[in-house]
C-alpha cells in the first residue's frame, strides 16, 4: 500500500495539485493559487469579503472508521460553506491545512481532496492553497473559506426583532440521531436508520438558500444549525438581545426521526431541539414577510421552510409552547467543545 511516508510531503503536494487542476473548476478571481507562498485573490467591486474557518479533528469531530475519506472531505467543506451561506454570501476560495499521519494511505488523502471538490465545484469555488504537516495524534483538517456578499445584503445574527417570525429549513435533529446510532455501534441497514446516519455522515448545506434569503432584503437575522436548534437560536437571541418562543407542534420532524423517537419512547421535539450539526438555516423576519421569505428560500431547490415560533422582547428568555398548551422554559444550549461530558 502506498503511504505518505513512501511518497513524501512534496510527492503528496504534487498529487493533490494534479487533482485540483484536472478535476476542480477554474473558479474566478484567483491571481496566484497553489504553488506560491500565498494565494492572491481579486475581490469583486460592489461586494464585501467574508472569511470563516473551521477545523475537524479525528476523534473529536468524526469517527475515522465510520466515515469514508471522500465523505469526510465533503463534510469538512460543508461546515465552512454553511457559515458563508448563513451570512447571505457565496463561497469562492478555500485554503486547506491538513495534519496527517505518515502511514496514511495516499488514496485516502486523494479521496479527501475529491470530497472538497464535490462541494466546491457546483458552486464554482476552488481550493487555492494550503499546508500539509505530519500529525502524531490523529488527522486534522483545517479550512479557511473566503466568500463574498453584495454590499448591503449581508445578514447578521444581531438583527432579530421582537415579534419576528422564526423560520427553519429542512429537518433539524437528524444528524444527532445518526451520530447516536453510530456510537451505539448498531447496524444501520434499515431504511430509516440509514437516512439518519446519512444525515450525519453526508450533510448538505444551504448556501443557495441563504443567498436567496438575503436577496429578499426582508430577513433580519440568520444562522446555520451547527450547534443545535436551541443552541444556535440562542446565539441569535444573545446577539440581538431578544427572547424566543418555540411552538412544539410546529417543529418539522422527519419521519425517520419520528419513528426512532417513538421506538425509544422519546419526544420527537426534544430530538429536533437538541445539539446537532445539521447545517440547516434559522431565519427571522417580520410576520408579514413570512410567505415572501419562504417562497424565495424554497424556490431555490424545494427545501422545506417551516415557521416555528416568534422572537420575544424578554432578552434571553426561551419558552417552548407544548401541544397541550402548557409552557416550559428551555435552555439555549448547544454543542460546546470544552464542556465536560
Amino acid at each position: 500500500m502506498e503511504t505518505l511516508a513512501s511518497i513524501g510531503e512534496f510527492g503528496l503536494i504534487r498529487r493533490i495539485r494534479r487533482i485540483l487542476e484536472t478535476e476542480g473548476v477554474e473558479g474566478s478571481g484567483v491571481i496566484a493559487g497553489a504553488g506560491d507562498d500565498t494565494a492572491v485573490f481579486a475581490p469583486r467591486p460592489g461586494y464585501d469579503l467574508l472569511v470563516t474557518c473551521d477545523a475537524m479533528v479525528e476523534g473529536r469531530h468524526y469517527l475515522a472508521g465510520a466515515v469514508e475519506p471522500i465523505d469526510l472531505g465533503r463534510r469538512a467543506m460543508v461546515m465552512n460553506i454553511s457559515d458563508i451561506g448563513a451570512m447571505g454570501g457565496w463561497p469562492r476560495w478555500a485554503v486547506v491545512s491538513l495534519g496527517l499521519a505518515d502511514d496514511s494511505p495516499v488514496k485516502d488523502v486523494e479521496a479527501l481532496t475529491r470530497g472538497f471538490l464535490e462541494e466546491l465545484n457546483p458552486l464554482n469555488a476552488v481550493v487555492a492553497g494550503g499546508n500539509i504537516t505530519k500529525a502524531a495524534g490523529g488527522t486534522f483538517i483545517d479550512i479557511t473559506l473566503i466568500g463574498d456578499v453584495e454590499t448591503g445584503r449581508k445578514v447578521l445574527r444581531s438583527g432579530a426583532q421582537p415579534g419576528d417570525a422564526i423560520l427553519v429549513t429542512g429537518y433539524p435533529g437528524q444528524a444527532a440521531a445518526g451520530l447516536e446510532i453510530l456510537l451505539q455501534g448498531k447496524g444501520h441497514e434499515a431504511e430509516d436508520v440509514q437516512a439518519l446516519v446519512d444525515a450525519y455522515l453526508r450533510p448538505g448545506q444551504r448556501a443557495r438558500e441563504g443567498q436567496a434569503a438575503a436577496r429578499t432584503a426582508r430577513v433580519h437575522a440568520m444562522i446555520d444549525i451547527s450547534d443545535g436548534f436551541l443552541g444556535d437560536l440562542g446565539h441569535i437571541c444573545e446577539e440581538s438581545r431578544v427572547g424566543a418562543e418555540v411552538v412544539e407542534e410546529a417543529l418539522p420532524v422527519s419521519e425517520p426521526l419520528r419513528r426512532m423517537a417513538v421506538k425509544q419512547g422519546r419526544r420527537p421535539a426534544d430530538m429536533v431541539l437538541a445539539a446537532s450539526d445539521d447545517y440547516e438555516l434559522i431565519l427571522t423576519c417580520a410576520p408579514e414577510d413570512v410567505e415572501c421569505v419562504k417562497g424565495a428560500v424554497s424556490g431555490v431547490a424545494g427545501a422545506a421552510v417551516t415557521e416555528v415560533g416568534r422572537m420575544t422582547p424578554e432578552a434571553g428568555r426561551f419558552e417552548v409552547v407544548h401541544i397541550d398548551g402548557s409552557r416550559s422554559d428551555a435552555t439555549a444550549k448547544g454543542w460546546d467543545h470544552f464542556a465536560r461530558s
